[in-house]
């Protein structure tokens, strides 16, 4: 498999609704569904779930 089959590169949009992004790369055999993670929101100020879009 190619590198960027394997482990492609997502955003993690925040669900407070600031519009605040990370980047980084997953996966896919061990996380083929969508990912969250709780990461800290600076525009909210605390830490929020962050969900993987597409």
């Amino acid at each position: 498999m190619a590198r960027n089959e394997l482990r492609p590169v997502i955003k993690l949009r925040s669900t407070a609704g600031t519009g605040h992004t990370y980047v980084t790369r997953k996966n896919r055999r061990n996380d083929p569904d969508r990912l969250e993670l709780r990461k800290y929101d600076p525009v909210a100020g605390r830490h929020v779930a962050f969900r993987e879009e597409r």
